[in-house]
């Protein structure tokens, strides 16, 4: 899959940190009920790469990324994991050529306009905006949109379920991300009605309502 066609398969991206690897099905089954297409694991956990697999395993419709992608040896062991997709928080010129040269979907993170221009010219035209709130959020998007009109984001920090109907109507977001779905408390106490009722509201959150 092209990130492009990822892209158009989300709504809410469920930003997921697993602690314990018996969780990672049942999460993933969770959220495939609720109807989301797209996650993304983080690379925060000893059992974060197993849980890809695991994931797939429980819900073969499910599109699952990895992020928090720092470095070149990240990318070889999320891919060889099963990872359909990266994510990384930023955009170091060394990393973007791993990226880049790995051929998989990427979404670069940026935070400023300069970061935006690098990762463009790295080949790259869908970025993670992050952290978003903190970043500029909304208004910051906007003003990319004229000077950056073919680039298409993906806001992730600090986006909740209240936030994201406005970053979704916006024309140069494809998609958001956001922990709230799931969040790690939640999949640790095995919340899983939760999560699905959760995954089901952003499944049915419209893009440019």
């Amino acid at each position: 899959m092209t990130i492009d066609e990822i892209l158009k398969a989300a709504t809410v991206i469920p930003v997921l940190e697993i602690e314990k690897l018996a969780d990672a099905a049942p999460l993933a089954r969770a959220l495939s009920a609720g109807g989301l297409r797209v996650v993304e694991l983080t690379l925060r956990t000893n059992c974060a790469l197993e849980a890809v697999n695991a994931m797939r395993m429980a819900a073969p419709d499910l599109i699952i990324g990895m992020g928090t992608i720092r470095r070149a040896s990240d990318v070889r062991s999320s891919l060889d994991a099963g990872a359909a997709f990266l994510v990384s928080p930023g955009s170091p010129t060394d990393l973007l050529e791993v990226l880049r040269k790995s051929g998989a979907p990427s979404l670069p993170g940026v935070a400023t306009a300069s970061e935006v221009m690098a990762a463009q010219d790295a080949g790259f035209r869908a970025m993670k905006f992050f952290p978003a709130e903190p970043a500029g959020g909304i208004p910051f998007l906007k003003s990319l949109a004229g000077p950056l009109p073919d680039i298409v984001f993906c806001p992730t920090g600090g986006i909740g379920e209240e936030q994201a109907p406005a970053y979704l109507a916006l024309p140069n977001v494809a998609c958001v991300g956001g922990s709230w779905i799931a969040t790690k408390a939640m999949i640790a106490a095995g919340e899983w009605a939760t999560i699905e009722r959760n995954a089901g509201i952003a499944a049915r959150m419209k893009i440019r309502a």
